[in-house]
Order: C-alpha cells, then structure tokens, then sequence
C-alpha cells in the first residue's frame, strides 16, 4: 500500500506541473513522430579535447534531424584534479575555472543538453591520483550550484522545461529533494529519466581516502541517493505506464556490468544489484522497449545485459530475464575514434530505437576518415 501512495503521490506533483507546461510541449511529449536526439559521455578528458570543442559541438549542431543532446557523465579525466570546492585554498594542481569552460561549453549546443554527473566529477576527488582534490561532497555540491543552478531546466541555447526530483519528490522521502541532478522528460511517446549514479567505486562504497575519509558521511551518502533513484527509477515506470508510453529511456553513468570491476583487484557491482533488480522488475512489468544508455568504460558496446540470466552479463545481478532491455555503452572522448551516439526514436516501429555512432575530428589537422 505504501508503495502505492508514493507513486501516487509522485505522479500527482509531477503531473501537475505537466498540465502547466505550454500545449505545444504537452503535444511534443504525446506525438508519434521519430526524434533524434545526440548522446555522448566521458568528454572532454584533456585540454586538447577541450580546446577542439567546437569540433564536437558543430558535428552536432550541424545535424538538423537532433532535437536533444544528452551527456552521460565525467567531464575530465580521472588523473586531473577536481576544481577543489573542499580544498581552499585551491591546490596548485587544480584548475578551478575547469568546471565552469564545460558550463560555458554545454551552452554552445544549439538544443536543450541535459548533463548527469559521473565519478570524476565528484565521487573520485578523494583519490591520490586524482591528487587528493577535493571533498566528494562538497565537490558534488560545486557541481549542482552551477550545472543545475536551474532546477527543471536543461542547458544548452534553447532550453526545455524537465522535471527535477529536487521538485516532485514524495514528502515522505524528503532528502530526495538534494537530487536536482535526476530529470525526467516525455518526448515522441517515450518517458525518458536520468539518475545520479557513479561507475568506478561501486556506487561510491570505495572508502573515501586520506584527508577526506569520513566512513558515516559516505555511508549516509550512499543510502539517501541510492534511494532517491529507486524512488525515480519507481515513478518514471509509473509515468511510462500511466501515460502508455512506447518505451523508457534510463540514462546514468555507471557501467554496471564492467568486467574490470569484477577482476581481481576490481571495485566490485554488487552495490548496483539493487536497482539493476528494480529495473529488471519494473521493464517486464512494462513489457515495452526500454533502453538504458551509460558510459564509464569508454568503448561503445550494444547488448540486451539481462536477456539470459544464465550468460556473463546476465549472472552480475541475478535477475530474471529481460528481453526487451537494451544497453549502449557510449564511446568516451580518449577512445578512437572519437564519435556521438545518433539515436533516433520512432514509435511507430516495433523496436522504436535505432542507432549509428557519428565520427567527428578531434585535432583539426587530421581527417575523421
């Protein structure tokens, strides 16, 4: 009964807010036609990347049919230091103006952008090789006052309107309202919802390091955004089939299925298992397509993960099997070659996503051929 009510509740906030967007929004949410929308992730990594922006932004920009771009985490490497928001003053290593370069950057994208968060930003800035940069708190923080200084709206020149969990949340889990980062929209029949949830440390449970270990803040990190994005993860299923939804679209960083994670010295995924259980759950339920698109790993990689419970991919999380869930793996900015995702959605077919990966250059004087 609980559970019921939450969802009501959820959906009730959610929907009103809904109802108060223009016509022509409500229209574009329920329409039929194909959309195409831009994906990328682990971008920039280094300077050169980011100095060769444009080159990504224009191959972009330049595609008349992409209507959105989606970016699925970590906006530098993981051997850069943070901006320091837990260390002041700054270390010499740091470049404190990094951050707010791929703000600047973000806006230059024609379409509305929508960003979530990945480990380097945040989670990771405890560690020596990320030169001890920051406190994963704090530094989460810097990255919500200026990524998401706008709940409910995405970046990009032409911004849309989103809902943000930081806004339509449940009363009865009030530390979801910290979640600003997880949005959800409805475009072209499909609920599409982004989650806080960082690859590389097992959801965060790698202890916190030197300076900035602190065991009950990290536990307690934990727990609130694990949560938060089952309690989204729930609604945006619930959305999805209130409104009859051709498919769902997850969208977060973390590979949770990395076999270097379960390698010998590896971080582990089984801190994953609870949502990927929840997911499997709620997309047999929903019975339509559902995509889940991550980066993380950096090489681009298709797979139905949970297809066979008895296959590698399908024993990780021990589910029961899922045929219509599909995976995309993005390919990250230091992989060659350097390429966006180009997922064009059609409610009208019966597998409703269709992809190719978009090469573009990242050093002027070469060719992407």
């Amino acid at each position: 009964m609980k559970r019921i009510l939450t969802a009501v509740l959820l959906f009730a906030s959610a929907a009103s807010a809904y109802a108060a967007q223009p016509a022509g929004t409500q229209n574009e949410a329920r329409s039929k036609r194909p959309i195409t929308i831009a994906v990328f992730g682990d971008w920039p990594y280094n300077q050169l990347l980011l100095d060769n922006a444009p080159l990504l932004i224009n191959s972009i920009n330049s595609d008349k049919a992409v209507s959105q771009v989606v970016h699925v985490g970590d906006i530098h490497s993981g051997s850069m230091a943070c901006t320091s928001a837990g260390i002041l003053p700054p270390i010499t290593t740091s470049n404190p103006g990094w951050n707010q370069t791929i703000y600047y950057q973000f806006q230059q994208f024609n379409d509305p952008f929508v960003y979530t968060p990945g480990d380097n930003e945040w989670t990771d800035c405890h560690k020596s090789k990320q030169f001890s940069s920051g406190a994963p708190l704090k530094e989460l923080a810097s990255v919500r006052s200026l990524f998401f200084a706008k709940a409910g709206s995405t970046l990009g020149q032409h911004e849309k309107q989103v809902l943000s969990q930081a806004k339509h949340y449940d009363p009865a889990y009030p530390s979801d309202a910290h979640y600003v980062e997880n949005v959800m929209w409805e475009d072209n029949d499909v609920v599409f919802a982004t989650f806080n949830m960082p690859g590389g440390s097992n959801n965060d449970t790698v202890p916190w390091t030197g300076i900035f270990a602190d065991p009950a803040a990290q536990s307690q990190e934990v727990a609130e955004r694990s949560a938060a994005d089952m309690h989204w993860l729930q609604y945006s299923f619930d959305r999805a089939i209130a409104d009859h939804a051709s498919a769902v679209v997850v969208i977060l960083q973390a590979n949770m299925w990395d076999p270097e994670a379960t390698a010998s010295g590896g971080a582990g995924l089984d801190q994953y298992t609870p949502f990927v259980q929840e997911l499997a759950d709620l997309s047999v339920s929903f019975g339509r397509p559902v995509l889940l698109l991550n980066g993380d790993t950096h090489v681009y990689e298709e797979d139905q993960p949970l297809a066979d419970p008895t296959s590698t991919t399908g024993m990780i999380h021990d589910t029961q099997p899922v045929p219509n869930l599909t995976r995309i793996t993005v390919q990250g900015s230091t992989t060659a070659p350097s390429e966006w995702l180009r997922l064009t959605i059609d409610p009208r077919s019966a597998d409703v996503f269709s992809w190719t990966n978009v090469p573009y250059c990242t050093d002027p004087l070469t060719s992407c051929q």
